[in-house]
C-alpha cells in the first residue's frame, strides 16, 4: 500500500508538474530542491508513474554513494508499501537487487559508467536522474558528459535529469543546452525547505591550529565534542556531528565517554549492520543517539531521530602527486554547499538547529562549492574512460570542468605504460577489458597480468585488497591484511569476499586455467607480484642510511613498529606525503625481490651510460636502473662518450659559474671592457654575462672544451684568450677595442693610468696634480670617465665627471684641506692654467 500520507509530507512534490511539464517539452531539465524536500525518493517514483497519473517509465538514479543508493532504494520501497527488489531495486558493485517488475532502480554513478560503456543507449531506460550533482565527483561529471553525448547522438528521446539541493543550477543548465539547441535546460526550483532549521555558530577557542594534510588539532576535536554534550543539554533529538574522516570520529567518540547517549560512528567503511542500524533509527529502549560520520551522511540519507547537526567545519579532498603516482587527503574548511547540506539533515523530520564550530565572522570565506575533483585527482580511470568512448583527450564531452593539462598527461602516460591505449591514446582491446573490470586501471592490469602468474583466485584476492584498502588496523603488512581479511568477520571481510569473486569471474573469463601456476608460489610472493604490478613507480628498495626509494625518485618510510621488518625491497600499496613531508608514508605494502620487482617494473627498466658533474668534478659510469634505483653502476673512465662529457662539464659551468676557468687579470679587465661596450654600444659588441657566455660556450671555449674530460682540465683553459674570439672579427670592429675602450688613458702629466671597467661608468684614479691643465673631462665610447682625484699620498681626494666645474668650484675647498698637509706639493691657486706634474714642487722648479 502506498504511503500517501508520507508522500503529501514532501515538499518537492509540489515541483514534480512543472518537471514533467519540462522534461516533456524539452527532455531534460536542473531540479534544485534543498535537503530534505524529497528530490532522491518521491521524484523517481513520479518519474515512473508509479505515483500520480504519468505514463509507466522506467527510471534510472545514480547516487555518488554505496551507502545512498541503499537508503534511497529502502525508502522508495517503504513508500510504496514494498520490500526492495521488487518495483524498486539497487546496484552496487558486488550486490544487486532488482527483479523483472523494476521501475527505478538506483546505481552508483560507476555502475552507471559501466553500463554506458558496455550499452551507450542504455536501452529499456527512459529516465535517467543523476542525483547530487553539487558534489562533482569525477564519476557523476563523466557520467553526465557522456549522457550529453548520448541523447545528442544516440537517442534524443531518453530523459536527463540534473539534481541536487545546493547546486550551481545555472551552470548545469547551460551544460544542457547541447541537448536543446535553443538555449539553456529549464531549471525547475522547489521551494520547500523542509522543517527548517536554526543555525548558531560556536567558534573554536582562540589558538586552535589550522588542519594540514591529514591532521587536525585535538584541541579543536575537544571543542566539538563539547559543542555535541551542550547541544544535547539544550535539545531534544538525536545529534549527527560531520567531522573529516574516520580517525577524527574515532578520537572525538573517545571524547563522548560517559555521555548519555549511544554513540555511533558511520563511514563508508563501517560496517553495514552499523550503517542499518544508523539509518533505522532508534531502538526500542528510545535512548538518544549521537552519529559522528564523515561526508557520506551529507546528502540522500535521512538519518532518523535527527534534530541536532554539529559541524566541524572540515572535509576531506583528494590530492595527487602526479609526477609520482602517490596520493594523499587535505583537510579542507567545508564549503558553503556541502554546509547547506549538512545543515539540512537536521531539518528532514521536524524543526532543527545547526552548530558551526567556526566563527561567524569567517563564513563569507568559504568556497561556494567543493572542489570539482576533476581538478585535482588521479585521471588515470577517467582518461581510459574517455578514450573507450571515443574521445582520448575529453575535448568534446561536455563538462563543467576541463580536466587539467598535466594531469591527462600523467594519466595517458600511466596508460600507456600499461598497454591500455596505443601511442595515439586510443584505447586498445586490453584497455576495453580493464575498463570493463570495474577497477582502476593499475588494478586491471594487475589482474589480468596477474592471474596467469598466480592463478584467478589469488590474483582476485589481493586485487579486492588493493581496491578497498582494509581498515588500519589490519596494519601495513598487505599478507597480513590478506589473512586477516579471509579469516576475518566484519563488515570489510563480507565486502572483500563478494569484490573478490565477482574479480575471480571476471579474471577467469581472461585467462581461464592458471591456479596451478599460482598455488606453487606463497602468499608474500603473490601479493608483492600483484602489488608491484599495479604500482611499478611504487617499488622501493632499503636506502644505507635509512628508508626506501622508491622507483619514482620519492624516499618512503615505515611506521615505527612496522610488520614489513627490514625488507630489501617493498611493493608499496597505499603511501601518502603531504605538502610538509620530505617523504611519503607507506601505509600497505608487501615484501618482494629484486627479480619480482624487476618483472612488474620492467618498462621502467633502463641501461646506459651516465655522465653528469657530481660533487664538483665529471662522473662517468654505466648504471642499470629500474626508474630511480640504480641495480648496478660501473665506471667509465675514459671510456665516456665525449658528447656526454662536453654536457656534464657544461652543467658543472652552469652550477658553479665560470671560475672554473684561468683567469688573469688582463682576461677579468677585458671582460670588463667588452661588457662596457656592450651596455654602450650594443652590438657587434658581445654580452659577456654569465649566462651568455656559458650559452655560447661553443664559440669561445672550444676546441679547449671538447678535448677536456674533467675539472682540472677547465682550470688550464685561458679564459682571456678564448673571450678574444668573441670579438666581432668579422666586421672588423674588432681592431677599435683600444681606441673605443683603452686599457689605459695618458694624463696631462705623461703618465698612462689604467682604466677600470668593472663599475657602472669607467673611472680614472689619478693624482690630483697630475691634471693640472686638462679642462675636458676624458671620455672613452663617448662616455665621460668618472675622474677619482687623488692626493699625493695616493688616498682619494675629490670624485668627478666634470673637471672644468671641480677645478671652478671644488678646488678651493680640497687645495684648502691638502696644502698643509702636503706643502712640498704644488698648489696653485689657478690648477687649468697650472703645468701638471707627478713630483713634488721642488723638484718640479729643478726639471724647469
Amino acid at each position: 500500500m502506498i504511503r500517501n500520507d508520507a508522500l503529501d509530507r514532501l515538499p518537492v512534490r509540489h515541483a514534480v508538474p512543472e518537471l514533467l511539464a519540462a522534461l516533456a517539452e524539452r527532455g531534460a531539465a536542473v531540479l534544485s530542491a534543498p535537503p530534505g524536500t524529497g528530490k532522491t525518493t518521491l521524484v523517481p517514483l513520479a518519474l515512473a508513474g508509479l505515483i500520480g497519473d504519468g505514463p509507466a517509465r522506467r527510471v534510472l538514479v545514480a547516487e555518488p554513494r554505496r551507502m545512498a543508493v541503499r537508503a534511497a532504494a529502502r525508502r522508495m520501497a517503504w513508500l510504496l508499501g514494498e520490500e526492495v527488489g521488487g518495483t524498486v531495486g539497487f546496484s552496487v558493485r558486488g550486490e544487486r537487487r532488482t527483479g523483472a517488475a523494476t521501475r527505478v532502480e538506483v546505481v552508483t554513478t560507476g555502475i552507471l559508467l559501466q553500463r554506458l560503456q558496455r550499452d551507450p543507449e542504455l536501452a529499456g531506460v527512459d529516465v535517467v536522474l543523476l542525483d547530487e550533482c553539487h558534489e562533482r565527483h569525477l564519476d557523476a561529471d563523466t557520467a553526465m558528459a557522456f549522457l550529453v553525448d548520448v541523447r545528442a547522438t544516440l537517442r534524443p528521446e531518453l530523459k536527463l535529469i540534473a539534481a541536487s539541493a545546493t547546486s550551481d543550477a545555472e551552470a548545469w543548465a547551460e551544460l544542457l543546452t547541447v541537448l536543446e539547441g535553443g538555449g539553456p535546460a529549464p531549471i525547475v526550483w522547489s521551494k520547500g525547505e523542509g522543517h527548517g532549521y536554526a543555525v548558531r555558530f560556536a567558534a573554536p577557542p582562540a589558538g586552535i591550529r589550522p588542519a594540514h594534510g591529514t591532521w587536525v588539532d585535538p584541541d579543536l576535536l575537544r571543542h566539538v565534542a563539547s559543542t555535541v554534550r551542550l547541544a544535547l543539554e539544550r535539545h531534544q533529538g538525536d545529534v549527527l556531528c560531520f567531522l573529516p574522516g574516520t580517525g577524527e570520529i574515532a578520537r572525538t567518540a573517545g571524547l563522548l565517554d560517559g555521555v548519555d547517549a549511544e554513540v555511533l560512528q558511520l563511514h563508508g567503511r563501517a560496517p553495514a549492520a552499523v550503517q542499518d542500524a544508523v539509518l533505522r533509527g532508534a531502538g526500542p529502549d528510545g535512548r538518544r543517539r549521537v552519529v559522528l560520520s564523515t561526508s557520506v551522511a551529507e546528502s540522500s540519507l535521512t538519518v532518523p531521530g535527527v534534530r541536532i547537526v554539529v559541524d566541524s567545519g572540515l572535509a576531506r579532498e583528494p590530492r595527487t602527486d602526479h609526477a609520482r603516482g602517490l596520493g594523499s587527503l587535505a583537510t579542507v574548511p567545508v564549503s558553503t554547499a556541502a554546509a547547506a547540506q549538512r545543515a539540512g539533515r537536521s531539518g528532514r523530520e521536524a524543526a532543527g538547529v545547526v552548530y558551526r564550530c567556526w566563527a561567524e565572522a569567517e563564513d563569507g570565506s568559504r568556497a561556494r562549492f567543493p572542489s570539482p575533483e576533476i581538478r585535482i585527482a588521479d585521471l588515470a580511470d577517467f582518461a581510459l574512460r574517455a578514450a573507450c568512448w571515443g574521445d582520448p583527450t575529453a575535448e568534446g564531452l561536455a563538462l563543467l570542468d576541463a580536466p587539467p593539462a598535466g594531469a591527462m598527461a600523467a594519466a595517458r602516460a600511466v596508460l600507456g605504460s600499461i598497454g591500455a591505449v596505443d601511442g595515439d591514446g586510443r584505447a586498445t582491446e586490453r584497455g576495453v577489458r580493464m575498463s570493463r573490470l570495474g577497477l582502476h586501471p593499475r588494478l586491471g592490469r594487475a589482474l589480468l597480468d596477474g592471474a596467469p602468474e598466480v592463478g584467478a583466485r589469488r590474483a582476485a584476492e589481493v586485487v579486492a585488497l588493493l581496491s578497498e584498502e582494509p581498515p588500519r588496523d589490519y596494519g601495513d603488512d598487505l599478507v597480513a591484511a590478506w589473512r586477516a581479511a579471509r579469516r576475518g568477520t566484519d563488515g570489510y571481510g563480507a565486502r572483500w569476499r563478494a569484490e573478490a569473486r565477482r574479480l575471480e569471474r571476471s579474471a577467469g573469463e581472461v585467462v581461464g586455467g592458471g591456479a596451478a601456476v599460482g598455488e606453487r608460489e606463497g602468499d608474500d610472493a603473490v601479493a608483492g607480484l600483484v602489488t608491484a604490478l599495479a604500482f611499478p613507480e611504487r617499488v622501493a628498495r632499503a636506502r644505507e642510511q635509512g628508508g626506501y626509494l622508491m622507483v619514482s625518485g620519492s624516499g618512503a618510510r615505515l611506521a615505527e613498529g612496522s610488520r614489513l621488518g627490514t625488507g630489501p625491497w617493498l611493493a608499496v600499496a597505499v603511501a601518502d606525503r603531504t605538502a610538509r613531508d620530505a617523504t611519503a608514508r607507506v601505509r600497505l605494502a608487501a615484501v618482494v625481490d629484486e627479480s619480482m620487482a624487476c618483472r612488474a617494473a620492467g618498462h621502467l627498466r633502463s641501461t646506459g651510460e651516465e655522465v653528469r658533474w657530481e660533487d664538483g668534478d665529471v662522473v662517468a659510469r654505466s648504471v642499470d636502473r629500474l626508474g630511480a634505483i640504480e641495480l648496478t653502476v660501473r665506471p667509465l673512465g675514459a671510456g665516456a662518450e665525449p658528447a656526454l662529457v662536453r654536457e656534464a662539464l657544461l652543467d658543472g659551468l652552469r652550477h658553479e659559474g665560470l671560475g672554473l676557468l684561468r683567469w688573469r687579470r688582463e682576461a677579468g679587465e677585458l671582460r670588463e671592457r667588452l661588457a662596457f661596450l656592450h651596455r654602450e654600444l650594443g652590438e657587434p659588441w658581445p654580452d659577456v654575462s654569465e649566462g651568455t657566455l656559458i650559452d655560447r660556450a661553443g664559440e669561445w671555449l672550444e676546441p679547449e672544451l671538447s678535448r677536456a674530460s674533467r675539472r682540472a682540465d677547465l682550470g688550464r683553459i685561458d679564459a682571456g684568450e678564448a673571450l678574444r674570439r668573441l670579438l666581432p672579427w668579422a666586421s672588423g670592429e674588432a681592431v677599435r677595442l683600444d681606441e673605443l675602450a683603452p686599457e689605459r688613458i695618458e694624463v696631462p702629466s705623461g703618465s698612462r693610468i689604467r682604466v677600470e671597467y668593472g663599475g657602472e661608468r669607467p673611472v680614472l684614479a689619478v693624482k690630483l696634480q697630475e691634471m693640472f691643465g686638462l679642462a675636458e673631462t676624458p671620455r672613452v665610447a663617448g662616455v665621460p670617465v668618472l675622474v677619482h682625484l687623488l692626493s699625493p699620498a695616493g688616498r682619494p681626494a675629490a670624485v668627478t665627471a666634470d673637471l672644468a666645474s671641480f677645478w671652478r668650484d671644488g678646488y678651493r675647498a680640497v687645495r684648502a684641506e691638502l696644502r698643509g698637509r702636503y706643502p712640498k706639493h704644488p698648489w696653485p691657486e689657478d690648477p687649468s692654467a697650472a703645468v701638471p706634474t707627478r713630483h713634488t714642487s721642488a723638484r718640479l722648479r729643478g726639471e724647469r
